[in-house]
């Protein structure tokens, strides 16, 4: 089910490339026809300089097809995803790139279950896309658009699902770098919510992203590091670009990769519960499978994207999902990834555990960990895995979930093709730095042959 527009976590492109006028008009046309031109679409944007003139383009086309619009501002993913199942609506939409570079935007679709839509339904959308279907209502017809500010609401809905007075008697201290995106938005109102002590940085909104680019990438958060460590917070979060990913820092100042955070919401959660059921990507750490294994927990694979993680919790009635990038997925709130989420759940445990978040982490098994991306167009994707696929050694293990993930004795190597961006990501783990190195070096020599073949 191969699909042509929709990636990894809906569809993105560059402004004024892919994501045009023409594109966004007949895209919200198909999306209308998906609900045969009548319901409810909750909207919502990331700070992105572009996303008033497609939030512009969605909504007249939309309300022209007789869908009326709740329009929720400059929100989080997470945020639209709760509004959609609290106000029961028929679909919403989400006008953000993520983690891309600010000269690009995109479009995610939602589900009336608050999940991003399925592949199946992905492919009907691009069908309709393809065959230019519109079906403009009557003049008097046309639909309202209505605002709401549903911040609120939805600050109290996660402020329920942790414990609030445990985390108030802390008197804790966090640092939050919203990425000069819409985490900056939410996240510090949950945490004083809950009484914690908040220090904001990049927490303004600006859509060129100056303050250490939209990804949150461990390497890009020195100041965020800094901060911590001089004053002494008990913790640091960063976002992306829609908030609904988290990347944590301690309190002396270390960033860890997302999936050290991961372990510990895994070691916590699975530690009160009976319900053993942990979903995770292809591409997490070894550290969630040795706390699996001292927990009794089982693992469910999925290929890398926060839908398959999402769809497969609901199938299995997992309590907990996570990924490498820092998504966390707490069903008793959303079966969805959530910054804020993470945020307050991160809170919870420090308090409830009364230790430091150094300590929790540095308990964790230790791993050595890269990440490299090349460049590759996308239109060359296809054949290039066919050549590293055609050229892995005979004697290496290779798991075929989502791209290919070599498995050796020691460690592990993750060759895919992203799904949001015109590149290839490579993902390394080892138990030592020198074995890490030696491994990347082999994706990336594979990689760079297969591109220049094609280029």
């Amino acid at each position: 089910m191969k699909r042509k527009y929709f990636g990894t976590n809906g569809i993105r492109g560059e402004f004024g490339k892919l994501i045009n006028p023409k594109f966004l008009s007949r895209m919200s046309l198909a999306i209308a026809s998906s609900l045969n031109n009548k319901g409810t679409i909750v909207l919502g944007s990331d700070s992105r300089l572009s996303s008033p003139f497609i939030k512009h383009i969605i909504t007249a086309n939309l309300i022209a097809s007789g869908i009326e619009i709740i329009d929720l501002g400059i929100v989080p993913t997470p945020l639209v995803q709760f509004a959609v199942t609290h106000l029961k609506a028929h679909l919403g939409t989400v006008i953000t790139a993520s983690h891309n570079p600010p000269e690009f935007n995109g479009i995610k679709v939602i589900d009336s279950d608050g999940i991003e839509i399925s592949i199946k339904k992905q492919l009907k959308l691009e069908e309709n896309f393809e065959k230019n279907i519109s079906n403009f209502t009557k003049w008097d017809k046309v639909a309202d658009v209505s605002t709401m500010n549903l911040i609120p609401d939805y600050v109290e809905q996660i402020v329920s699902v942790v414990d609030e007075e445990k985390i108030r008697k802390r008197k804790l201290t966090a640092v939050v770098d919203g990425g000069n995106s819409v985490g900056g938005l939410v996240t510090p109102l949950v945490l004083k919510r809950l009484g914690i002590k908040v220090i904001s940085i990049n927490c303004q909104l600006d859509g060129r992203f100056p303050g250490r680019g939209v990804e949150p990438s461990p390497e890009e958060l020195g100041k965020m590091s800094n901060v911590a460590s001089y004053s002494k917070a008990d913790f640091a979060i960063a976002h992306d670009g829609d908030a609904d990913r988290a990347i944590f820092g301690d309190e002396k100042g270390s960033v860890f990769y997302g999936d050290r955070s991961i372990a510990i919401f895994e070691k916590w959660v699975f530690g009160n519960i009976q319900n053993k059921k942990f979903v995770t990507p292809v591409s997490s750490s070894n550290v969630v499978i040795d706390i699996a294994e001292e927990l009794g927990v089982e693992i469910i694979w999925t290929p890398v994207g926060c839908i398959y993680v999402s769809r497969t919790m609901i199938e299995s009635k997992s309590m907990l999902g996570g990924e490498e990038n820092g998504g966390l997925f707490y069903a008793p709130h959303q079966c969805v990834r959530d910054g804020a989420m993470a945020a307050a759940l991160m809170a919870n445990i420090i308090a409830e555990t009364n230790r430091k978040l150094s300590e929790l982490e540095k308990e964790l098994p230790k791993y050595h960990q890269k990440k490299e991306k090349i460049k590759c167009s996308d239109f060359l994707k296809e054949k290039v895995m066919s050549y590293i696929e055609n050229n892995v050694p005979k004697e290496v293990e290779v798991n075929t979930i989502d791209g290919l993930k070599l498995i050796y004795p020691a460690g592990w190597i993750l060759i895919r093709p992203s799904g949001t961006e015109p590149i290839f990501r490579i993902f390394v783990e080892s138990n030592t730095e020198k074995d890490t190195n030696e491994k990347m070096k082999k994706g990336i020599t594979l990689v760079n042959n297969a591109v220049e073949k094609y280029s």
